[in-house]
């Protein structure tokens, strides 16, 4: 008989340990709302934090970004932030084309293989809210990425107009910079000469 309760009791032992090691690992991701993305325009070298709701699509210059699901851990487990993109790029005849579908994890951004010329993007973090207020459902729109720092000039982005470069063995040359008017003064006008004052008859000769 005590076997007998031995071999039932054992397998629901087992089941209990597997279920509360399993319970646990289902419920540590947490899907967040909204997915925080750096982007960098590689010509000049700047770079913006931005947020997008997830099924939403912002534009990055070029780029069109769609996050489908971002994940993060709770903060008693370790932290772990990734999400599944979508990043597509605007041609120059206007055609949207799509470069990047898969999973990016803010730990590890050099796994993201988004491959562009000008930009680039990559997963920093999720949250749920953000002070951008979300997409209205029956708007087709798409939105241009706006900054989300507080500090001075932020916010300022790329229109997305498509930007025409030169290439030297696949390498984008920057385009040439805007004219900056001389900062120096211009030459005076060359003063007319003075004349002598009128003299007094003495040509200059010394008198006693």
């Amino acid at each position: 008989m005590q076997s007998m309760t031995f071999k039932i009791i054992f397998p629901l032992a087992a089941l209990g340990l597997m279920t509360a090691l399993a319970g646990p690992a289902a419920a540590e991701k947490i899907a967040n709302k909204v997915a925080v993305f750096t982007g960098l325009d590689k010509i000049t070298g700047r770079t913006i934090d931005f947020d997008v709701y997830v099924d939403e699509t912002v534009r990055f210059g070029t780029l069109r970004v769609t996050p489908k699901v971002c994940y993060s851990r709770p903060a008693t487990e370790a932290a772990e932030t990734d999400g599944f993109v979508d990043v597509e790029e605007i041609t120059l005849d206007n055609e949207i084309k799509r470069i990047f579908s898969g999973w990016m994890f803010a730990a590890s951004p050099g796994l993201n293989a988004v491959e562009h010329p000008v930009y680039d993007v990559w997963l920093i973090g999720c949250r749920m809210d953000s002070d951008i207020p979300p997409p209205v459902a029956s708007s087709a729109d798409v939105r241009v990425a706006v900054s989300n720092q507080t500090t001075a000039g932020a916010g300022s982005v790329d229109d997305g107009a498509p930007v025409v470069l030169t290439f030297i063995s696949g390498i984008p040359i920057p385009p040439d910079k805007p004219a900056v008017p001389s900062m120096m003064m211009e030459d005076a006008p060359a003063e007319a000469p003075t004349e002598a004052p009128a003299g007094d008859g003495t040509n200059g000769q010394i008198l006693d």
